[in-house]
């Protein structure tokens, strides 16, 4: 694949992004980048579009059929994994026997199974491919999560959230991988958003079913709750089924017998693989199904420029997840009902989705990272502190647009998973990159889940107090990475002027 194009590597960085060099060299021959129009000219004269000098709105444009529309569809899984927030308004923990503190227990284990699945899971999908792993993984967690109608404890509960993040684990990076066989690195950012907004908009769509669901208490003698966990993982495993006819393995590869004309032409293929081969050669130096071994694994895991990252994603969203968690067992405690609580919870959704898009939006068309991310931070900090003036005495719709605003965050999550993805130069590491970001942000989750405890409801001052500190922290994080990405870069660029035109031109 990488054959068919010729291109000079050299590619002038901005200052809060640093790009791998285009193949596997030593540190000492990591240089800045700088990209020039390819000689080569496609056959069947297809012209080379060189999307990253166009305006951001230009550069969204779709194909005929476009992978991230399936991306956004398989993310509407989403519903498995909020469905318990839901629960939480139906009585679930009482029902059950079980405590705010089981109830974090239960999300830890989730988490700390979530995370130990990514990297493997990622493994699995480099070897079988993306388009392969993926939809077994949605139907294999689709069925634990229907099976959830017939908990009975503790016990129970606990195992299944255990089962259900080592089934979830993986997902994510999975379609973050699978997404760059088909977006250079500037097309990325914004798909990657438009599938976190998939996720919203499955929020806003479970909190309605929700709410028409829950009302099912008393049917067969069961629960809603109970009802609620099996019908929406009925429908889950009905897209997961679906998905299995729907992802090709690579933009050269959508013709098959149920699809015997495939989504491109040979023409648009050969644009495609040129495009995407010149924005980062990388691509084309593993096959899609290639298993990574044990030394590429190390390799890319000690890429020290790309741990800045995983420090932001470890801490980056705790000052935002319990607030959101806990969202409708605060509404509930507002003296809201369970369908009060379910259509509250949407409003936050709604303008959570108009910030993520835009915040993703200015991140592209400035072309920064850093400053543009760090606005999340910036967001939660003020109304973490106005949570700490709320008591009893406190007027509840003040508290709930407090604690919605706090909710409606823009997230920032896009922006940091595609720029691990576009700081990787290579398949292997970004593999490994996209993997290792959200397992840092799987462990942040674990230990925000512990962060609001039981003898600290229902205002939760000490663990508001924790998460104003996080926040801060946060801050001073971006300011560093972006310091350390313009040392790095600057360090590049004296690299790469020390050559001599030959060397640079051999490199």
């Amino acid at each position: 694949m990488s054959s068919k194009v010729a291109s000079d590597p050299a590619h002038h960085l901005e200052s809060s992004f640093v790009a791998k060099p285009p193949s596997d060299v030593s540190d000492e021959k990591y240089v800045n980048e700088k990209t020039t129009e390819a000689p080569y000219i496609a056959p069947l004269g297809a012209p080379l579009e060189d999307k990253t000098n166009l305006p951001f709105w230009k550069r969204f444009r779709r194909t005929k059929v476009d992978p991230d529309a399936i991306a956004t569809q398989e993310s509407s899984l989403d519903l498995d994994r909020s469905n318990l927030s839901q629960a939480n308004t139906d009585n679930f923990l009482p029902d059950l026997g079980l405590n705010t503190n089981d109830y974090n227990l239960g999300n830890a284990l989730f988490r700390g199974s979530f995370l130990i699945a990514e990297l493997p899971s990622q493994l699995i999908s480099k070897r079988l491919g993306p388009d392969r792993w993926i939809p077994i993984q949605m139907c294999a967690w689709s069925i634990l999560a229907a099976s959830q109608f017939w908990l009975t404890g503790k016990t129970s509960f606990l195992l299944c959230r255990v089962f259900l993040g080592f089934l979830q684990g993986g997902f994510i990076p999975d379609v973050i991988l699978y997404l760059s066989y088909f977006y250079t690195k500037y097309e990325l950012p914004l798909r990657l958003a438009i599938f976190w907004v998939s996720n919203h908009f499955c929020d806003i769509v479970s909190s309605f079913l929700a709410t028409g669901l829950l009302k099912m208490r008393g049917v067969a003698g069961k629960e809603g709750w109970r009802w609620l966990f099996l019908i929406e993982g009925i429908f889950t495993l009905i897209i997961g089924i679906i998905t299995f006819f729907l992802l090709p393995a690579s933009p050269t590869q959508t013709k098959t017998y149920y699809r015997p004309h495939g989504w491109f032409t040979e023409r648009e293929e050969i644009i495609m693989v040129n495009r995407i081969i010149r924005d980062d050669p990388g691509k084309g130096g593993m096959h899609n199904r290639q298993a990574l071994s044990p030394r590429m694994l190390w390799k890319s895991f000690t890429d020290w420029d790309l741990w800045p990252i995983y420090l932001i994603g470890l801490t980056n969203q705790m000052p935002i997840e319990p607030p959101q968690t806990y969202l409708t067992l605060t509404l509930r405690n507002l003296g809201f009902d369970t369908t009060e609580s379910n259509l509250l919870a949407v409003p936050p959704v709604v303008l959570g989705i108009f910030n993520l898009l835009l915040l993703t939006i200015i991140s592209e068309v400035i072309h920064n990272r850093s400053f543009v991310a760090m606005i999340q931070n910036v967001w939660a900090l003020p109304l973490l502190v106005a949570l700490l003036f709320f008591s009893k005495e406190s007027n509840q719709w003040a508290q709930y647009a407090v604690s919605a605003l706090l909710v409606a965050f823009p997230l920032a999550h896009a922006i940091h998973a595609s720029w691990a993805s576009r700081n990787a130069g290579s398949v292997r590491t970004r593999t490994v990159a996209t993997a290792g970001y959200n397992m840092m942000v799987q462990l942040s989750r674990i230990i925000s889940a512990q962060i609001y405890r039981d003898d600290d409801k229902p205002y939760y001052y000490r663990g508001n107090r924790v998460l104003i500190g996080i926040a801060v922290w946060n801050i001073a994080l971006y300011f560093f990475t972006y310091a350390y990405y313009r040392w790095r870069n600057h360090q590049r660029d004296k690299v790469w002027k020390a050559m001599t035109s030959q060397e640079q031109a051999e490199y």
